[in-house]
């Protein structure tokens, strides 16, 4: 009874009430507007240079690599031309001394390395071509055959171009001072020329604007994708601005005729990991303080700190390691094997990765939140296989999973803040509208109405693996007076699969087809106002928005 109640007080510590909830999205507008009007802010609301959106009629072969996280991925993808398309990948797991490195070019030549493998692998033939035409080629500049790349870097740039962006801040536990304030795509461009290889990096996209591009290639219906987020190893979403709401473009120096207009929108990249690092609205616990007091960046992505994957396990592994500890609360801990249903008592090794800090990895929770197996199996072989916790009994694991389930779906109700704050500011539920289907099995065809569908497109390991969380967002949204019960039965919520590099190779796409268009070829890793101007002009013929 004692480790019940100690167990149910600290998930009580996680609850995040409806009350909550609407102050929270509240506080999401305000700096969400604040964003839009200036630099600097809370919310940076980062301008993409992307003011249409696919409409799933698109083909052609490209190549997207996403920096995203821990992994590097590669791929090339190619477009049907009928909301389908063909991927093939390969991925690579970032070494953690290249996270913290000293300088940028031991991480970026390890990517550009990675792009060489994929392209010996999976394009042989293509590769080698081009390096016979390269090693005959005598003077001038030889651009026949080369892959236009998107490359998904999702982490804060100050982007002022389709394939120009300088690096704000890194996170997600990487740190190299060295690259903050340069133009990443030249980075890796310098990189990728220094090998011979025939990639030109064509489009700088956050692998949030790559979900909210891809979904929109591939979603069902005429409705546009409003929004794409990614929940996942870190937390943003970027969605569908209106122009004239983005008053900052004008303070960047970009004058009336640097942007095309004729659409009136434009993608904004929100970076809501970043949403009230004041602490003014969200929800704190000791777990959470230590964790962020003990960060690679602490006071710096609050709201990511408490919503990724990056971070829960750490923030339960505390919890448990409080409880463990206190000699009042026996998890963990019996006399004798008698009170164990297992007849064996636990024991704690002492090189337990619950001694250890991130120790505890994210995918845990989805283990224990999903466990339906008799005594909670399932979770006490993890324990003891990944944890070193050998003999855990049926109430330990009870006590863990209690914990661990309050912790996932308070992530899952502070991303329905972000996700409602954007819904609401675009005024996308502002007209009544007809019932349309969310994806449930009780939802009938005679509810659809799909032009008043609010379409989103997600992923991401949490939204795809973690037990309810879309319906715990759901749940939250309901909660929430401008959205309701009917407004969160017009949210559709998809997933992106292959989202951020499906994403940055659309834009990679309409990129090549602006460069192409041009009367001379820039050299690559180069942009000038006319090539920027084709290439908006490009788009818009080419992509019809659906928003």
């Amino acid at each position: 009874m004692a480790l019940a109640e100690a167990a149910e007080r600290v998930a009580a510590e996680f609850e995040y009430p409806k009350e909550d909830v609407n102050r929270g999205v509240q506080h999401f507008i305000k700096q969400m507007n604040e964003g839009l009007g200036k630099e600097g802010a809370t919310l940076s609301q980062i301008p993409t240079y992307v003011t249409a959106v696919p409409n799933g009629t698109e083909k052609g072969l490209y190549m997207a690599v996403d920096l995203g996280g821990t992994n590097f991925r590669v791929c090339s993808i190619q477009l049907h031309g009928n909301s389908t398309f063909s991927l093939t990948q390969s991925k690579v797991k970032i070494p953690q001394q290249l996270m913290v490195a000293k300088t940028s070019h031991e991480l970026f030549a390890f990517l550009a390395k990675q792009i060489e493998t994929f392209l010996k692998t999976h394009h042989g033939e293509h590769y080698m071509s081009h390096v016979e035409r390269r090693q005959s080629y005598i003077g001038g500049e030889h651009n026949a055959d080369i892959f236009q790349l998107g490359f998904t870097f999702s982490f804060p740039v100050q982007q002022s171009g389709i394939n120009k962006g300088t690096l704000i801040r890194w996170t997600k536990g990487f740190d190299i001072h060295d690259t903050i304030g340069k133009d990443v795509c030249a980075l890796l461009q310098k990189e990728i020329d220094a090998l011979g290889l025939p990639v030109r990096v064509a489009a700088l996209v956050n692998d949030t604007v790559g979900t909210l591009m891809a979904r929109s290639y591939t979603s069902p219906g005429k409705t546009g994708t409003l929004l794409g987020a990614i929940f996942g190893t870190g937390t943003n979403g970027a969605y569908v601005e209106k122009l004239d709401r983005v008053t900052k473009l004008k303070k960047m120096g970009h004058a009336a005729g640097d942007i095309d207009n004729s659409t009136g929108e434009m993608i904004v990249n929100t970076e809501w990991g970043s949403f009230d690092n004041e602490m003014r609205v969200l929800p704190d616990t000791p777990y959470d303080h230590a964790l962020d007091k003990e960060s690679n960046n602490p006071g710096i992505q609050m709201f990511e700190k408490r919503v990724s994957g990056m971070f829960l396990g750490e923030i339960l592994r505390r919890a448990l390691v409080q409880l463990i500890k206190d000699p009042a609360v026996p998890l963990f801990s019996d006399e004798h094997s008698n009170q164990n249903d297992m007849h064996s008592t636990t024991n704690i090794l002492d090189n337990s990765n619950l001694w250890a800090q991130w120790g505890l990895d994210t995918s845990f929770l989805s283990i224990t939140s999903g466990d339906n197996s008799a005594g909670l199996k399932v979770t006490r072989q993890t324990l003891d296989n990944d944890y070193g916790v050998s003999a855990a009994s049926a109430e330990d694991a009870e006590a863990v999973r209690l914990i661990a389930s309050a912790i996932g779906k308070r992530a899952a109700r502070l991303s329905a803040v972000a996700i409602a704050a954007v819904v609401i500011s675009t005024h996308k539920l502002d007209h009544p509208g007809d019932i349309a289907t969310t994806g449930r099995k009780n939802a009938t065809s005679a509810e659809v109405s799909e032009e008043d569908v609010v379409d989103i497109g997600v992923d991401g390991s949490l939204v795809e693996f973690y037990p309810n969380f879309e319906e715990y967002i759901r749940e939250a949204l309901r909660e929430i007076p401008q959205i309701g019960v009917r407004g969160e039965r017009r949210i559709r919520i998809g997933i992106a699969k292959d989202g951020s590099g499906v994403g940055a190779a659309l834009i990679a796409l309409v990129a090549d087809k602006g460069s192409r268009g041009a009367s001379a070829s820039p050299a690559v890793g180069t942009e000038t106002g006319g090539f920027f101007a084709r290439f908006m002009q490009d788009l818009n013929r080419n992509l019809r928005v659906r928003v």
